[in-house]
C-alpha cells in the first residue's frame, strides 16, 4: 500500500464491505445459492404467476431480467472480493500489470479497480 494513505484504504475498504452486504441483499431477492462451486454461484428463480398467457409472458419477462440483473450482481461481487482480497495482502492500490500506485482519487471513483489509468487506456485502445 505504498501508493495509497492507509485512511483512504480503511475508508474504501469500509466502502466495498458496506457495498458487499448490500449486494448479497439484492441478488438473494432474485435468485437463490447453488448448492455447487463454481463462478455462477447463484442461480435467478423462476417467478410464478399462473397459467394465463399473459401471466406467462410476464414470468418469461421477469426471469430475463432478473438473470440479466444476477449476471451484473455476480460480476459486481467477485469484483469487490477481489478488491478487499488486495487490501488484506497489501497490494491494493497497485497496478496490476505495470507495479505503480494507482492514483487515489481514481480508487475513491472506482473502489474495485485493479489498474492505473494508463494501463486500462492501454487495454481498452488494444
Amino acid at each position: 500500500m505504498d501508493g495509497i494513505d492507509k485512511k483512504i484504504t480503511g475508508k474504501i475498504k469500509k466502502g466495498l464491505e458496506k457495498r458487499k452486504k448490500q449486494i448479497l441483499r439484492d441478488i438473494k431477492t432474485i435468485a437463490k445459492k447453488r448448492n455447487e462451486s463454481g463462478e455462477d454461484e447463484y442461480r435467478a428463480t423462476f417467478p410464478e404467476y399462473g397459467n394465463k398467457t399473459d401471466e406467462n409472458a410476464q414470468e418469461i419477462n421477469e426471469y430475463s431480467t432478473n438473470l440479466a440483473k444476477e449476471n451484473v450482481l455476480e460480476k459486481t461481487l467477485r469484483d469487490i472480493e477481489k478488491a478487499l482480497k488486495r487490501v488484506g495482502e497489501g497490494t491494493y492500490g497497485t497496478c496490476k500489470y505495470c507495479k505503480n500506485p494507482i492514483n487515489p482519487k481514481r480508487l475513491e471513483a472506482r473502489p474495485t479497480a485493479s489498474s492505473c489509468i494508463s494501463c486500462k487506456t492501454k487495454l481498452q485502445n488494444s
